[in-house]
């Protein structure tokens, strides 16, 4: 701030160099008519100003963590398409598949592939790319990142050195098949896929044994089978939904004890689509226990 002149013995209050008409005070840096701060746009956002623009403005980046849909495009939130678009370059789990769904939406980005078998590697370039200021969209193939995908490395780094983030919530495969279960919705414990592996597997139902509450699992179509036949034997025959292909097209709810999802699921000639298995607590009586039922 600029020091105002001594006052001279004979000035009257036009000369005060703090009124309003002292061109002394008018270009006092730190007032509000001085052009070097209020008027710089690379200082002082606007309200036409893009968020990107404003925290490049401000030397630090922000990390969007962006839900994308899990099978219907249209579950895409506009916040989403405005993250992509906003965005300087975009971490995705598979860059064709993200790249198509820019395409839908007409964005053209950078993509950066981040996966489990690279995030590591990723991370001194994508941090780097923070600290420049750019604004960095973190998505997974389908539904939120780092639930049962890749990004928390990301996230955990990206914190530590003080970039902001921000979570754009959507579409997860948890939730829908959680609420159309007809399985006491809350709490419940989200495990994440089942190992593939009958050891681990069957030691990962049994960890789980104890839970009273709802319990919810990934699977894949090609162990599907031999998950149930291990919670079954492991947890008991309790009350169950499997969820299979959720908004998409072919979707389907079957709700019945487990040892009939596994009965029923034998039958069927070929197993396809993505699965969320859905299991009650031990004990679960009334209609949750009731026969097979499907949607």
């Amino acid at each position: 701030m600029a020091r105002p002149a001594p006052r001279a013995p004979a000035a009257g209050p036009a000369a005060n160099p703090g009124s309003a008409a002292n061109p002394g005070s008018a270009a006092n840096p730190g007032s509000a008519a001085n052009p070097a701060t209020a008027a710089n746009p690379a200082t002082a956002p606007g309200p036409d100003r893009q968020p990107a623009e404003q925290a490049a403005a401000a030397g630090r980046g922000r990390l969007l963590v962006v839900a994308t849909p899990i099978g219907n495009l249209g579950d895409l939130s506009p916040r989403a398409r405005d993250a992509f678009a906003t965005a300087d370059l975009v971490a995705c789990e598979d860059t064709r598949r993200t790249g198509q769904l820019l395409a839908h939406l007409g964005i053209r980005k950078p993509l950066v592939s981040l996966h489990d078998h690279n995030e590591r590697r990723r991370l001194p370039h994508l941090l780097a790319e923070l600290a420049a200021g750019k604004v960095v969209a973190l998505a997974s193939d389908a539904g939120t990142p780092l639930v049962s995908d890749p990004g928390f490395l990301l996230v955990r780094e990206a914190a530590a050195q003080g970039v902001r983030i921000e979570p754009l919530p959507g579409p997860s495969g948890i939730l829908a098949a959680l609420v159309a279960s007809a399985l006491p919705p809350y709490p419940f414990t989200f495990a994440g896929f089942a190992p593939p592996r009958q050891g681990k597997r069957r030691s990962f139902y049994r960890s789980l044994a104890a839970l009273g509450h709802t319990l919810v699992v990934f699977e894949s179509p090609h162990r599907l089978l031999a998950s149930l036949a291990d919670a079954l034997e492991e947890l008991g025959d309790r009350p169950a939904a499997v969820a299979r292909e959720l908004t998409k097209l072919h979707e389907e709810v079957v709700r019945a004890p487990l040892a009939a999802q596994l009965a029923l699921w034998r039958e069927r000639p070929a197993l396809k689509g993505e699965f969320v298995l859905v299991i009650g607590a031990s004990g679960t009586s009334g209609r949750e226990a009731s026969a097979c039922e499907t949607d």
